[in-house]
């Protein structure tokens, strides 16, 4: 068990720990975490909006309250869209503003301008105007790449024209706000230079302008983000990275989010026309159901550890409990500690790629409901599974079964672990006991 620990160690020393570290502080990887979270309020909202919007009851209720919720919806189905239209709707306008600050400031550019700068890029090769209309229909998921894209592209010129001091420069008294202008001009006469053109040539020669082309070439990998073993190997490398104690979740949420979003978008367009949802991993799936009270599904280790003989874990549950309720664990990953601990290695990989089989199976046989909303990631499981699917019923059942499951892995490892402690505090305990001499008397 030693010899395996120490080399399960030094491949995690060696290779895992400097890759995600790399990664990690990856400057794109970490801009576009940030145009998600700057995006993530206003989706959230506007997800929140499809309850009201499609409210979960059948379509031939009786039901007074029902009925009348249902009606009102109905008949007021165009000035309730508005709000999701204007936020979940054009996703990709928060996004690429997000992105661009990120990325700017990274690179020691005012925030604001490349922000703008972002937002025009994409608005110029991913809303054709024609007829005095803006088309709409790559501003919600169908346009995130292409956010993500154009926002690095106009970012990057912008930073290489500065560093070259290819830039308009005013005298020191004019205000700064009018010398950042200024100073942008020529970054946006080369973004309309170079990206306008290429729209033009793309569209001429496949019919499909650049969003449309980005989609079509991803389309493969946007089918494959959707599989079980996409998500296993996500869950994994979270897991691992984390183990490292490496912040996974950001890595992995960082690279997943923009697919997601995508599969996010087409299942609400589905929704809105009582179609078939169409995608079942999507950040919903993964917050509500494979990290359950955080990273590990440790909300029921958290239980386990509030019963444990050993008074530093029991300490450590009373700590990490309440928490773990909002998918905040880290009182229990460094306090038991759960990272780099050989005897709670393996139901820390294993409990949330067994919640993910479990609930994938489930979504596969139609037994559990779709993500079809937004959810703040702070929200606890069983309520925002239920949110996240719009308010049904099954997949409250999903995490109960989930929790269950998981403390029936965790608690045999648990109670190996509270041998461990117990017998290493008798032993502490027993050497530091005075030694008494005893005489005795003829």
């Amino acid at each position: 068990m030693s010899s395996l620990y120490q080399s399960m160690v030094a491949v995690i020393e060696q290779s895992i720990t400097p890759l995600a570290g790399r990664l990690g502080q990856q400057k794109y990887v970490i801009a576009i975490r940030d145009g998600f979270t700057a995006a993530l309020p206003f989706m959230i909202i506007g997800s929140f909006m499809l309850v009201f919007i499609f409210p979960p009851f059948s379509a031939e209720t009786t039901m007074g309250f029902a009925r009348a919720w249902l009606d009102f919806s109905q008949t007021y189905r165009a000035q309730l869209m508005l709000p999701f239209n204007l936020s979940m709707g054009v996703m990709t306008f928060f996004i690429s503003v997000g992105v661009g600050a990120s990325l700017g400031r990274q690179f020691n550019l005012d925030p604001v301008m490349t922000g703008l700068l972002a937002f025009m890029a994409f608005l110029l090769v991913a809303a054709p105007y024609a007829d005095g209309k803006i088309s709409t229909q790559y501003l919600s998921g169908q346009g995130i790449f292409t956010a993500l894209i154009t926002a690095i592209y106009s970012t990057r010129v912008y930073a290489a024209l500065k560093q070259h001091n290819i830039t308009i420069r005013l005298p020191k008294e004019v205000p700064t706000g009018v010398a950042r202008s200024f100073e942008i001009l020529i970054p946006v006469l080369v973004i309309i230079a170079t990206l306008h053109p290429l729209n033009l040539f793309i569209e001429s020669h496949t019919g499909m302008i650049i969003p449309e082309a980005i989609m079509h070439l991803l389309a493969p990998l946007v089918s494959a983000s959707d599989s079980l073993p996409a998500i296993i190997l996500s869950v994994l490398l979270c897991q691992i990275f984390w183990f490292s104690g490496i912040h996974g979740s950001m890595i992995v949420t960082g690279i997943m989010s923009p697919f997601w979003m995508t599969n996010l978008a087409a299942n609400q367009a589905a929704l809105a026309v009582g179609g078939a949802l169409p995608h079942i991993y999507l950040q919903g799936f993964w917050d509500h159901y494979l990290l359950i009270g955080g990273v590990g599904s440790t909300l029921p280790l958290a239980f386990l550890l509030l019963r444990s003989k050993a008074p530093h874990l029991r300490t450590i549950g009373k700590m990490g409990v309440i928490p773990s309720f909002f998918n905040i664990n880290e009182p229990i990953l460094f306090g038991a500690p759960i990272i780099m601990n050989p005897i709670m290695f393996i139901p820390f990989i294993c409990v949330p790629v067994i919640n993910a089989i479990l609930a994938y199976t489930a979504t596969k046989l139609g037994w559990l409901a779709q993500v079809v909303s937004l959810t703040p990631w702070t929200t606890p499981a069983p309520i925002g599974a239920s949110w996240a699917a719009n308010w049904a019923f099954s997949p409250v059942v999903m995490c109960v079964i989930c929790m269950m499951v998981s403390a029936l892995i965790y608690l045999p490892f648990l109670r190996a672990y509270e041998r461990s402690l117990l017998k290493t505090d008798a032993e502490k305990n027993l050497s530091t006991q005075p030694l008494i001499e005893t005489t005795s008397i003829n």
